[in-house]
């Protein structure tokens, strides 16, 4: 039935002839979609139930599971790659269940009614590529500071100054103030003056030493020797790394949610 070929598709199955298809599906590693009524239990660090409904269960080739709501992009439930998979049927209800040893949790879905179901197999060789918004590369220098500089403190964003408003203000680990001026793609000699002005402004209202950062993927041409008269610094900072900071931080947050439900 499965193969290497096209995909095939289901509509209406019994649970048995469900049973029989997933479990042949899963064996061969492939994608596995399933449209049905159902219901499931989480066990393992924490545990939760999630009642009837009509959902999207999607079994990937990597042993992983997410269950799918209608409405919203963020699985309701879900299992990571590695999950060992039984599926039964008693008193006419589909039950897979996905294991996971290390750490010792599962999910047990339940179905009382398949509408559709799908096996394929899907070649990906594309490369992913992050990319961030000046805004993104903010938020992932308050998450994780040493992207910038080792030992950099946020104290604040968006700091408000009479030329405008201070990307990020902290404080370096040699206690001195630092002004962070982002820049998403080269940084030319505007951003270079308007770094300026912010420092000059800060050094006003403090008797503290202060450092002006500016922060971009790279430099134009000739722009190096106005920021070294300026007294100012350039720091490398790539928006793919920016983006990846804020991908894990999402990430954490997703299991940390499914950890707490």
């Amino acid at each position: 039935m499965f193969g290497r070929g096209p995909v095939v598709v289901l509509e209406n199955p019994g649970v048995d002839m469900a049973a029989e298809f997933i479990r042949g599906a899963v064996s061969e590693r492939k994608v596995v979609v399933v449209v049905g009524n159902c219901w499931v239990n989480y066990r393992g660090r924490a545990s939760s139930k999630l009642d009837p409904g009509e959902r999207i269960i999607v079994i990937k080739e990597d042993g992983s599971v997410l269950v799918h709501r209608p409405a919203g992009y963020e699985p309701v439930n879900w299992q990571p790659a590695g999950c060992l998979f039984q599926t039964r049927v008693v008193e006419n209800v589909l039950h897979v269940r996905a294991i996971r040893r290390k750490p010792s949790e599962s999910i047990k879905i339940s179905f009382d009614h398949v509408y559709l179901l799908s096996a394929m197999s899907l070649v990906d060789k594309g490369e992913f590529s992050l990319y961030a918004s000046e805004k993104d590369m903010q938020k992932a220098i308050i998450l994780e500071p040493s992207i910038l500089e080792e030992g950099l403190k946020p104290i604040t964003y968006e700091k408000k100054v009479a030329p405008g408003f201070v990307d990020v203000y902290g404080i370096d680990k040699n206690g001195k103030l630092v002004v962070v001026e982002i820049k998403r793609k080269t940084a030319g000699r505007d951003a270079v003056l308007q770094l300026a002005k912010y420092v000059d402004f800060v050094k006003t209202m403090t008797n503290r030493e202060v450092r002006g950062v500016l922060a971009a993927p790279r430099l134009a041409r000739n722009v190096q020797r106005v920021l070294v008269t300026l007294g100012l610094e350039f720091k490398a900072l790539d928006p793919k790394k920016c983006a990846e900071v804020l991908h894990r931080s999402e990430t954490r947050k997703l299991a940390e949610f499914f950890d707490e439900n």
